[in-house]
């Protein structure tokens, strides 16, 4: 039963309480506003329209790529993944401004965000584009950024399908059918980059293909520069590309026998009673696999802990000259962007990659990494420290969520904004940094 906009709707428990819907009128997204200032701010969507070729031709275009793009991205980040949610979107005030168009007029509708996603970006050069962007945008943030080395973190994850979508297929590992996406991230927890496989791929799979535009990126920082990851990635031909390239890494070794005898002697089992806390030794030694090209540092961690039979010991390969403590802390440092990845699938749903092609579903991801994105950047640039800790989730939640009434004037468009889990005043600081970033 659909109920016309000016009707007021009625509870049981209170009869003195009238349910009205302004959907034109007021939003529930009007945090959106700050991302929107802070996207302003870097010139994220500057080149936009000459990444992207637009194939349609005269003169009735009424979206341009730049506003369909932060339709697509903007709608993700506050947590509408689906195309369908463009209907409802395309009215409300917030989706309306951040996309450039005036409160009064509508955001892009379903069908047009739908052939904008599936049919315009998945051509090949718009798909290029569209990949590519993510790292345009890490360069400009980090140009904000005060740092005296790069960090680059790579790993694997899974995205379920739970359907026939192209390139799905049963992982072993995960135990389910899914696509395997790669990605990197950087210290601050910016995507840097991320590629879409097949669900049966090797962990590692095409790790080139997506570390080379980010080490060209940074080819002329001059700053020091490190990898690491897991041991899907302990690979003869990734350590002798990193030290071409001049990085620094510290990457899981899986477990051998060699390794087990060079570290025999602190295998032994401890005579007496345990302490209570765990007993750590750290033991370094010069190695080289039949498959390696030269000998390469490899650092021990061994571990004994209370009631156990057995120590638990790890091998990091690495180039770097910190003490054996410093490499195994730094490599432990790794886990934040498991972490980050995932934040990518519980704030924004991004391992929801649903559409039957699977070039549709590039697309989606890369849309997702941008709208995460965006996300961080506000978090790590323009967050006041009382709330410098909350989550993408967390944000989503308490700052995009601010519910907002719109009032018109002849001269200004005034969001009249719900203080609740985020005051006047903590909004007016992440303004004001984000202001601050434009000198």
């Amino acid at each position: 039963m659909s109920h016309p906009e000016s009707e007021s709707l009625k509870v049981g428990f209170d009869g003195c309480l009238k349910l009205e819907f302004h959907g034109s009128k007021v939003t529930s997204d009007a945090g959106l506003l700050a991302y929107r200032d802070l996207d302003e701010t870097l010139g994220l969507f500057d080149s936009s329209p000459t990444v992207f070729h637009d194939p349609r031709t005269g003169r009735n275009i009424q979206h341009d790529i730049p506003s369909l793009l932060r339709q697509s991205i903007y709608s993700r980040l506050a947590g509408y993944e689906d195309v369908n949610d463009a209907q409802r979107l395309s009215v409300d005030p917030a989706m309306r401004s951040v996309t450039g168009k005036k409160v009064e007029r509508n955001a892009a509708s379903p069908n047009t965000v739908g052939r904008f996603e599936t049919e315009m970006l998945a051509r090949t050069e718009n798909l290029d584009g569209l990949t590519d962007l993510s790292g345009q945008w890490v360069t400009r943030a980090m140009r904000k950024t005060t740092h005296k080395r790069i960090i680059i973190d790579m790993d694997s994850s899974e995205s379920p399908v739970h359907g026939e979508q192209e390139g799905s297929s049963y992982n072993g590992h995960f135990g389910c059918n899914c696509y395997h996406p790669l990605f990197c991230f950087n210290q601050f927890g910016d995507c840097e980059g991320a590629m879409l496989r097949p669900g049966n791929v090797h962990s590692a799979d095409r790790w080139k293909e997506l570390l080379d535009p980010i080490v060209k990126r940074y080819k002329n920082n001059n700053v020091r520069k490190y990898f690491r990851g897991d041991a899907a990635f302990a690979k003869p031909e990734i350590y002798e590309y990193l030290e071409y390239h001049g990085y620094l890494y510290a990457i899981r070794l899986p477990t051998n026998d060699v390794l087990q005898d060079r570290i025999r002697f602190l295998l032994t089992r401890l005579v007496g009673r345990p302490p209570k806390k765990p007993i750590v030794w750290h033991h370094d030694f010069m190695y080289q696999a039949a498959s390696w090209n030269r000998p390469r540092r490899v650092v021990a961690k061994i571990e004994w802990h209370e009631g156990e039979l057995f120590a638990k010991v790890g091998f990091i390969v690495t180039n770097m000259s910190a003490r054996n403590e410093g490499v195994i802390h730094f490599y432990n440092g790794r886990g934040t962007a498991e972490q980050w990845i995932k934040e990518g699938k519980y704030a924004l749903n991004w391992t929801r990659l649903s559409c039957k092609r699977f070039v549709s579903n590039q697309v989606r991801l890369a849309l997702f990494v941008l709208a995460y994105n965006l996300g961080n950047f506000l978090r790590r640039l323009a967050l006041p420290t009382k709330v410098k800790h909350w989550s993408l989730r967390s944000l989503l939640v308490k700052l995009i969520k601010i519910g907002a009434k719109v009032v018109r004037s002849s001269r200004y468009t005034t969001f009249q904004m719900a203080e609740v889990a985020v005051s006047k005043d903590v909004f007016a600081e992440i303004l004001a940094r984000i202001s601050r970033l434009r000198s």
